[in-house]
């Protein structure tokens, strides 16, 4: 029974020892992270991030036995980059954008920005945002990204760590 508990209080200790935090500028500049230390940051999403890419295609005519016949077709391709998703730093953009790379591949990276009207200094999503979403290039090709992708931003892993030494002395006092 004392084994189960010491356990539990050792993951519990573990699982609290990081949190995970949004990427700001106060963090940049609080760990000195240039890109070159950037690398060595995992990059978390906040929410779930859909890329949708749509395709048709179709024909009218007439059957052989006199009927109007519509043929079409639709392909769907998505990319769901899933809540807590690892990402690494790939380069700083020319707009100062950080580039994380979620997946192997040419071009498969998403650029996250600060926006202008926020003030928490959060690196958001960057698409071309209109009214029900925004598109991107993602892997050389245009995907919209649903509306729900506009509020997802980096986060990064803080592990406080505490070192404490201490040095007791117990006095046993003196006799006269």
């Amino acid at each position: 029974m004392k084994r189960i508990f010491a356990f539990a209080v050792l993951a519990l200790l573990v699982v609290s020892c990081a949190q995970k935090i949004p990427y700001t500028d106060q963090v940049k500049e609080d760990f000195d992270l240039s890109p070159e230390n950037m690398t060595k940051v995992q990059f978390y999403t906040s929410s779930n991030i859909i890329l949708e890419k749509n395709q048709s295609s179709g024909n009218q005519g007439t059957g052989s036995s006199g009927e109007l016949v519509v043929n079409s077709s639709k392909t769907q391709n998505r990319v769901i980059i899933p809540t807590n998703t690892r990402g690494v730093f790939e380069k700083i953009g020319p707009n100062n954008e950080v580039i994380v790379r979620f997946e192997v591949g040419s071009g498969r990276v998403i650029k996250f920005a600060t926006r202008a009207t926020q003030t928490s200094g959060k690196y958001y999503l960057v698409a071309d945002w209109k009214n029900n979403g925004g598109t991107i290039e993602y892997g050389g090709e245009t995907y919209t990204v649903s509306s729900g992708g506009s509020s997802s931003f980096l986060q990064v892993r803080l592990k406080k760590l505490q070192k404490t030494k201490r040095k007791d002395r117990v006095v046993k006092g003196m006799k006269v």
